[in-house]
């Protein structure tokens, strides 16, 4: 895998030190290339959201390696010094529930990230709006998330975790809350949105409904991980 994606090489973290230290992630490998979905699964305990904490740059690990693109983002410390800026440009982040700002409309609701990276009202407008004719939901551009329906506002969230066209979507838990066609619809257009954009996205999930729609899946069970490949149905 080159230029683009995220691999991680003998991610570790450790949280405490002497008798009371516990070794939340002890070695875990994985990569993940541009165009693809992976699903990342465990039990509660596992390890999962330690990973997705440290992929997100959220919190440090204790050794390893990461691979953003193709730059090292961190060997055995970080190799980056504006992590904000890091999360904010190169790290798109997809949650359990929509989080969009109540009182912003929802083309502003996506315009701010690109706005606070520097690019003008204007432009981040249209980087919205492309997103939403991709996504279908460009006739709902001026509606507040209020109005939405929750199919509506997750898709609306997917836009925002694509604007800055970042190598990478750390996705969690993004169809918890929805039933299983809106789930598979989520994950349809998750397929869609990681080939068109060339972008690399991880699913942290426990949904059953979705474990089909994966080509590979990883496993974390201890904190270490475990590849198998999928059903991967449906999104040929």
């Amino acid at each position: 895998m080159t230029g683009k994606g995220i691999r991680i090489e003998g991610l570790k973290k450790r949280y405490g030190r002497g008798d009371t230290a516990v070794d939340a992630l002890k070695g875990v490998d994985m990569q993940v290339a541009p165009g693809e979905v992976v699903g990342l699964v465990g039990p509660s305990g596992s390890g999962k959201s330690t990973l997705l904490k440290c992929l997100g740059a959220v919190i440090e690990p204790t050794a390893g390696r990461m691979i953003l693109g193709d730059e090292v983002i961190y060997d055995n410390g970080w190799k980056v010094k504006d992590l904000r800026a890091l999360r904010r440009d190169r790290i798109g982040f997809i949650f359990q529930a929509p989080y969009l700002i109540n009182f912003l409309d929802v083309t502003d609701n996506v315009a701010l990230l690109p706005m606070l990276a520097g690019k003008s009202n204007a432009e981040s407008r249209k980087q919205a709006v492309e997103l939403f004719k991709a996504l279908d939901v460009e006739h709902r551009a001026k509606a507040m998330p209020a109005q939405l329906s929750g199919g509506e506002q997750q898709r609306v969230a997917i836009a925002r975790g694509l604007v800055n066209r970042p190598p990478v979507i750390l996705a969690d838990e993004p169809t918890a809350p929805l039933d299983s066609e809106r789930a598979l619809a989520v994950i349809r257009i998750l397929n869609q949105m990681a080939r068109k954009f060339d972008t690399a996205i991880i699913v942290v999930t426990h949904d059953e409904k979705i474990m089909p729609t994966f080509k590979r899946i990883y496993h974390i069970r201890d904190g270490v991980t475990y590849e198998e490949a999928g059903e991967g149905r449906g999104f040929d």
